[in-house]
């Protein structure tokens, strides 16, 4: 599956009326989650009939189309699902139980009440919400897409406009011409990621960056009168700050992982659990404005796309396990170089990491003999074709 977004180029009115669409939907979610609350028992195909009710009962549902209501129905039992998981896997701490939404910004259209018109430029929504035809401001052409191939449209709402994300039923494949190359990335604060080779990627600390100008905003923002106009043109600053922020690390983020992918042909990170990370609550805000996890699900989406293993391995002494001779060098967070008194051995902690990720990565793909290696599922479900005489010597190499 794939999602085209375009900005959406309409008039007052009709931003108002996705606005009012928006509005149902967050109704109907949480009337439906009120309705799982009151009564045992309940599935998600009785929660999709419940929504034909609330139409009867409340006559702004039916402005909405029928399987926008039968969308919003879905949204309140995917955190109904996600709560039943949590308590069968018996998660530590807080299951996540499903709360009343305050703060809902799309909705979303299956198959009815939408239809694209021939030019590929312009949408039209026919239900009663008064949406009417707008414009597809973006880059890629929708009149090349066959119409059974697009399964949903979402409408959102952002701080610098309404968008229309466009679900299209279609797989991505990437030409990947082989590097011969494998390597192991160590994720850090100092640098963003430094490799097996000894490259690093620097940090960009977008929110550190954008943190004097945001902190001015929230200031101004602090100073508006409640409910005032001025209010709601400094909240709209503050979310637009915000926003840019966001874009900057999603642009950072996929464009590093493309990178790495294009040029190697088998890449190792450590299995980082991210929730329990930022729990340091002197590290939370540079583990977070790094970005990892955003990260590592591009370098999975175009591993997968290129048919480039890309290998998890745990993290448990990658920087204290010395890459040459294998001896174990206890060092605190503060000593960022890696001195081995065994083979005597100087390296960056990072670069030393990165090493020993790249060396779990060759075991745990099973390269024994001469025989070809085989990804593991928690790879990118592709096979590795990394020659396993190489192990020794990449290890050694690495740096």
């Amino acid at each position: 599956m794939l999602i085209y977004e375009y900005k959406l180029d309409g008039n007052t009115a009709q931003y108002s009326a996705i606005g009012e669409a928006i509005r149902i939907t967050q109704c109907i979610r949480n009337k439906c989650l009120r309705l799982w609350m009151d009564t045992r028992g309940i599935n998600r195909n009785d929660l999709q009939c419940y929504c034909a009710e609330l139409a009867k009962a409340y006559s702004f549902a039916t402005l909405l189309n029928s399987q926008a209501r039968q969308s919003a129905a879905d949204r309140a039992w995917a955190a109904i699902s996600r709560f039943y998981e949590h308590c069968r896997n018996q998660k530590p701490g807080k299951k996540g139980y499903p709360q009343f939404q305050h703060d809902c910004r799309s909705v979303e259209y299956k198959q009815t009440g939408w239809r694209l018109e021939p030019d590929g430029k312009h949408i039209i929504f026919t239900d009663g919400c008064g949406i009417g035809r707008l414009r597809l401001i973006g880059c890629r052409d929708l009149a090349t897409c066959p119409l059974p191939q697009m399964m949903r449209v979402r409408l959102l709402k952002r701080a610098d406009g309404y968008y229309a994300q466009v679900l299209v039923k279609a797989e991505r494949h990437g030409e990947h011409v082989p590097t011969g190359k494998q390597t192991g990335i160590d994720l850090g604060l100092k640098a963003f990621l430094t490799d097996a080779q000894g490259n690093t990627v620097a940090n960009p600390h977008h929110l550190r960056k954008a943190e004097r100008k945001l902190k001015r905003l929230h200031r101004r923002l602090s100073r508006t009168q409640k409910k005032s106009a001025n209010r709601k043109k400094a909240r709209k600053k503050l979310a637009k700050g915000y926003l840019k922020v966001q874009r900057q690390r999603e642009d950072f983020a996929r464009k590093t992982a493309n990178a790495l992918i294009t040029s190697h042909d088998l890449i190792a990170y450590e299995h980082l659990r991210i929730a329990n990370l930022v729990k340091n609550r002197k590290l939370a805000k540079s583990i977070s404005d790094a970005a990892w996890g955003r990260f590592l699900q591009w370098l999975k989406y175009y591993g997968s796309m290129h048919s480039i293993p890309v290998i998890a391995v745990e993290p448990a002494f990658t920087s204290q396990d010395c890459s040459a001779c294998g001896a174990r060098v206890k060092k605190s967070l503060s000593v960022r170089t890696h001195i081995c008194p065994s083979c005597g051995v100087v390296l960056d902690r990072d670069h030393n990491a990165a090493r020993n990720i790249l060396e779990k990565a060759y075991r745990t793909v099973g390269q024994t003999g001469t025989g070809e290696a085989q990804a593991p599922p928690n790879a990118s479900g592709q096979t590795a074709s990394t020659r396993s005489g190489r192990r020794a010597r990449a290890g050694k190499r690495a740096g």
